[in-house]
């Protein structure tokens, strides 16, 4: 096996190791990590008899989870829908005694597809969801007035998508999975016919086989793992965000609860027709109907309504039509950028640039918030968190850069620079 098979191979097995001990040791830290929080919060949102309740259910938790990790893996077929079902009712059991016990109801939408047959999968993330929903809604479950009920039917709707979403992800990955099996089965069986002949050429073309296998797949991954990540939890952070103004406001001021009500309810429509776009690999909706200058305008307006953040957008250079690829990267730059001066850096002014530069177009977002420190942030590995590192991925993939000027107290200035590829 020559070295560029062995680390390709290497990567695939760190991997499956790390998700096998995600899915060993995962659910004890999750249900460790709910059992704390609920105990600090449970003074202020928890009767006596949800603490007794919750006594009760926490030792079958645990139990159930000692149980089904000692269970040898042959076995676990055949009990796998019992466990599911059983870990699901006690969670929703908790997650009623108190709603951050949602920490621990979350294990549903990671291991459905794992655990469950491709028939119950969709079950088991609608039960995920309608947890989630009721302690997300803000009053627990069951809802007690009417606008607890329309609250939770809207963060509901937000999560059966997000469910619907999933299982689709899953089902075109077993399907390409199932496809790329069949032709490399193929491909293997001609390379055997081939190889007394092309003895020398065997080992490289079991090389090119499994990088090209492992760069689809990977290069799949990581898009719709970013499309998501831009779509689908920007929107719930901005539909949690609005939710809690509701939730603050609905006695004091029924109307502007109202409002940020229907920003809600806004957000996500708009977050659903985003999901079932990534999923299509289409361009995002913001560049269907303008250029990229005029969907730069209302995504920066709208971020600035939803956050309060002063924001001024500024076009130099002359505009022309740009490749869909180059505006959606720059689309999606400018959104994430915006998302982390709104959440991390405590900003009360930004100010976003695009830049027309003959050959080159270049994107600046500007804050005055806290700023940080560039050297403390850990490095970008294609996964997990799609912050600066998933900025820099993007332009990568269409030839640009990003850099980023910053420090504590200095605020911070992120810069796209891409080459112009004009349209068609």
């Amino acid at each position: 096996m020559n070295p560029g098979e062995t680390a390709a191979m290497s990567g695939v097995a760190t991997a499956e190791q790390w998700w096998e001990r995600f899915f060993r040791h995962g659910p004890y830290g999750l249900l460790g990590l709910a059992t704390v929080v609920s105990a600090v919060t449970s003074g202020l949102i928890m009767s006596r008899a949800d603490v007794y309740a919750a006594a009760a259910l926490l030792p079958a938790a645990f139990l159930l989870q000692l149980w089904w990790s000692r269970t040898p893996a042959d076995r676990r077929a055949r009990v796998a829908v019992g466990y599911f079902a059983a870990r699901t009712l006690l969670a929703f059991g908790l997650t009623w005694c108190n709603p951050f016990f949602s920490i621990y109801a979350v294990l549903g939408y990671f291991d459905a597809g794992r655990v469950l047959p491709p028939r119950g999968m969709r079950a088991g993330l609608l039960a995920t969801a309608l947890i989630m929903a009721g302690s997300q809604s803000g009053s627990g479950l069951p809802p007690t007035t009417l606008m607890n009920w329309v609250v939770f039917a809207i963060v509901l709707a937000v999560h059966v998508s997000l469910t619907m979403v999933f299982a689709q992800i899953g089902n075109r990955e077993a399907e390409q999975a199932r496809t790329r099996t069949e032709t490399i089965t193929a491909l293997e069986s001609a390379n055997a016919r081939l190889e007394q002949a092309l003895a020398e050429n065997a080992g490289l073309h079991a090389q090119l086989l499994v990088q090209a296998r492992e760069a689809g797949v990977a290069d799949e991954r990581r898009r719709l793992a970013a499309e998501i990540h831009d779509t689908i939890a920007q929107g719930l952070t901005g539909i949690i965000a609005q939710l809690q103004v509701v939730t603050s406001t609905r006695e004091s001021d029924p109307v502007l609860a109202g409002e940020h009500l229907a920003r809600a309810a806004a957000l996500a429509r708009h977050s659903l027709g985003e999901a079932r776009r990534s999923v299509h690999d289409l361009v995002p909706s913001a560049l269907e109907h303008d250029d990229l200058p005029g969907a730069l305008h209302k995504t920066v307006t709208r971020w600035a309504e939803q956050s309060g953040v002063r924001a001024e957008f500024t076009v130099t250079g002359t505009a022309e039509p740009l490749h869909d690829e180059v505006g959606a990267t720059l689309l999606r730059i400018a959104e994430e950028a915006l998302a982390n001066a709104a959440r991390h850096a405590g900003a009360s002014r930004a100010g976003i640039t695009l830049s027309y530069m003959g050959d080159e177009i270049s994107l600046d977002v500007r804050d005055d918030g806290r700023g940080f420190d560039p050297a403390a942030l850990p490095s970008y590995r294609g996964a997990g968190g799609f912050g600066l590192g998933g900025m820099r991925a993007r332009a990568e993939r269409i030839a640009g850069t990003v850099e980023v000027e910053t420090g504590p107290g200095l605020g911070t200035a992120v810069c796209a620079r891409v080459p112009m590829v004009r349209h068609d």
